[in-house]
């Protein structure tokens, strides 16, 4: 199991904060510049890289193109490795949206046993809500998970063209993970799902299948939450 290491010298010498945003199928669009620019101006520091895993198979494609996927997976789990040799102590966040949950649950789980990361963030997850994530589980102190029963996206979307893992279902992005019979749950006690709140309207949030990407919300929520571990009351905002 992964434990987190810290280097043995002074804390100075810690290297500033990673995250790491995983787009959905249509790539990098103005959605994950609006939700990054948001985490930064509500607090999260140090290094912010948008992967397009997509690449130029954007869309129904890159949905499908299930080699594609590993490879692309293998890819983030080496950028991942390379930080953690390189920055021992760094503080490394994954975050994702739609299809890139899927990529970011395939790149932990080839990650070696001494390597982890702090959080993973999972906005609308294009996975089926039956994956098995115990594996990616084993790699990540603390996991977040926002889904709405508003994205018809993950609804008749998934269950005409398929989940990222192509189960034709709707998506744990609509419903939430359940805990399959297979799992583990000690690794699931890591992760807290947030089902959608309509109070989340007034900070740019609809519900809909790109509601989290909202700047607002990333300022106001999701910044607050992966800096503390709690979700702020939307009240006091």
């Amino acid at each position: 199991m992964y434990k987190r290491q810290f280097p043995t010298s002074h804390a100075a010498t810690i290297s500033p904060p990673y995250l790491l945003h995983l787009p959905g199928i249509a790539g990098r669009l103005w959605i994950d510049d609006a939700v990054t620019r948001g985490l930064k101006e509500g607090g999260i520091g140090g290094t912010i890289e948008v992967y397009n895993w997509a690449g130029i198979d954007r869309g129904l494609p890159a949905l499908g193109f299930v080699k594609r996927h590993r490879e692309q997976a293998r890819i983030v789990a080496d950028k991942l490795i390379a930080h953690v040799r390189q920055h021992p102590g760094s503080k490394i966040t994954l975050i994702s949206h739609s299809a890139g949950c899927g990529i970011a649950i395939y790149a932990l789980e080839q990650l070696p046993d001494d390597v982890g990361i702090d959080a993973l963030l999972m906005m609308h997850s294009a996975l089926s809500p039956e994956y098995d994530l115990s594996n990616a589980l084993r790699h990540v102190t603390r996991a977040y998970s926002f889904h709405s029963s508003h994205d018809m996206v993950l609804d008749w979307g998934t269950r005409a063209f398929g989940t990222l893992d192509r189960r034709f279902s709707t998506a744990a992005g609509r419903v939430s993970y359940s805990c399959p019979a297979a799992g583990d749950n000690a690794q699931y006690a890591k992760l807290t799902q947030f089902d959608y709140d309509r109070k989340w309207l007034k900070l740019g949030n609809r519900g809909d299948h790109i509601g989290p990407m909202d700047r607002k919300f990333g300022r106001e929520m999701l910044a607050p939450l992966l800096l503390t571990g709690k979700l702020p009351d939307v009240s006091d905002r």
